[in-house]
């Protein structure tokens, strides 16, 4: 084989290479440590939240007010209603001193799918 003949060869390779890594890395078959580790690590997140948020739902039900507050959390705008639940404490968990910030979306979502 000549020189001529072998350069068009490998300059086709170093391409293929290139598309092979870019088509592989953007459909998501092959995942790095650092995406893995984030993935686990917003699937926790969401795992936990959904836990703790009908735990939230419950200490609402157990309010004897529950019927006059939550007319008045249906009043609030959507983006108020979340502070609302920590104010209320509804958001603090069994055992915990502060209210949860990331529980307390959760919970409002879920107290507006009451009946």
């Amino acid at each position: 084989m000549r020189k001529e003949d072998i350069k068009p060869f490998v300059w086709g390779i170093a391409a293929g290479a290139i598309v092979l890594l870019i088509v592989i890395f953007s459909a998501g078959w092959v995942v790095t440590s650092g995406s893995a580790t984030a993935k686990a690590e917003e699937i926790a997140e969401k795992a936990v939240l959904d836990k703790l948020a009908p735990i939230c739902v419950e200490q609402f039900l157990q309010d004897p007010q529950k019927e006059e507050r939550l007319k008045e959390f249906k009043e609030l705008d959507s983006w108020k209603r979340g502070d609302y639940v920590k104010e209320k404490g509804w958001a603090t968990m069994p055992g915990s001193k502060s209210p949860d910030s990331e529980i307390d979306d959760e919970c409002a979502k879920l107290i507006m799918e009451l009946k």
